[in-house]
């Protein structure tokens, strides 16, 4: 009775642990005018397509009209540039719980502790986006700067995590705003939804005869599969095609692979991946798959003989 007792509380722990990681959060202690953000410094232009323009914010090393930031130079932002702009210095255990959406970048303010630094120090609000750390070594000076709008949620949380044990404050500039006022700050001006088109590439009947390649384009966030089959593209194998779910995410039949672009769809659920355990990581159901940035898609690929959903 004992060990049914532990088993139990086991699986309790484990579920509040797999519930933690799906609500895309944590905690680490969450225009149009002239503005040059240096996006190009990001190192994360491949998982953000939008990242690969030309967009910029002035910053505080280089004021002198020149576009180009100096590597060698001051590359902290000028919050003068944009009143939506704040720079704050929290203590490393901030109080702060962060969030982002699907696409697992623009990590934002989720929520604050009542009686953390950030909300005691009456600076920082719920929804603020992060767009730069830097560290406060012991003695007072300052570390390096790290930038990071438009980084992965695993990047923010790991910037973070890597501060030395000297660091004991840190300056973090905050964007007011939401995700798409801050894309079009970057851009510097009004975000269009031309400005979010991506290019689904689609390889049908790989390897035979009727082996045919379709480029579509779509806006960022498209679900794969209704882009699919708006598109003629079926997605269902035998006679799925007929007895499928209709993208309720209730079947588990319209199985693509993701053979490139991988990084710029969401992340599997517990549920997608237990359905494909069987077959390579990048095969996933289309129905639940969404794309923000360019992928290429196989239709049909080839699947376990365990995969019973065939």
């Amino acid at each position: 009775m004992i060990t049914s007792f532990r088993a139990l509380a086991t699986v309790a722990a484990l579920s509040q642990c797999l519930s933690t990681v799906q609500s895309f959060s944590t905690s680490s202690g969450s225009l149009g005018r002239k503005l040059q953000f240096n996006l190009n410094r990001l190192g994360t232009t491949s998982s953000h397509p939008w990242l690969r323009q030309r967009s910029r914010i002035f910053l505080s090393g280089n004021s002198d009209g020149n576009n180009e930031a100096d590597d060698d130079g001051d590359s902290s932002i000028d919050i003068n540039s944009d009143e939506r702009l704040r720079r704050i210095r929290l203590p490393r255990a901030t109080g702060i719980e962060w969030g982002t959406d699907l696409s697992f970048s623009f990590v934002y303010v989720r929520d604050l502790e009542p009686s953390g630094a950030a909300a005691l120090s009456g600076e920082v609000e719920v929804g603020d986006q992060i767009c730069e750390l830097r560290p406060v070594i012991e003695d007072g000076e300052d570390g390096e700067v790290v930038s990071l709008i438009g980084a992965p949620f695993d990047e923010v949380m790991n910037a973070f995590a890597s501060l030395g044990r000297k660091v004991k404050d840190v300056d973090l500039v905050f964007f007011r705003g939401s995700k798409d006022e801050l894309k079009a700050a970057c851009k510097g001006g009004a975000l269009s939804d031309q400005d979010e088109k991506i290019v689904v590439t689609v390889i049908q009947n790989k390897g035979s005869k009727e082996e045919e390649t379709r480029y579509i384009e779509a806006k960022a966030g498209c679900n794969v599969r209704q882009l699919l089959t708006d598109n003629g593209i079926n997605v269902y194998q035998s006679v799925t095609r007929w007895t499928n779910c209709k993208g309720k995410q209730l079947c588990g039949t319209c199985i693509v692979n993701i053979v490139d672009g991988a990084g710029s769809t969401n992340r599997k659920s517990l549920d997608e991946g237990s359905t494909l355990r069987e077959n390579p990581e990048s095969y996933r159901l289309s129905c639940v798959t969404f794309a923000y940035g360019d992928i290429t898609v196989e239709t049909f690929p080839p699947i376990k003989a365990a995969q019973w959903t065939r």
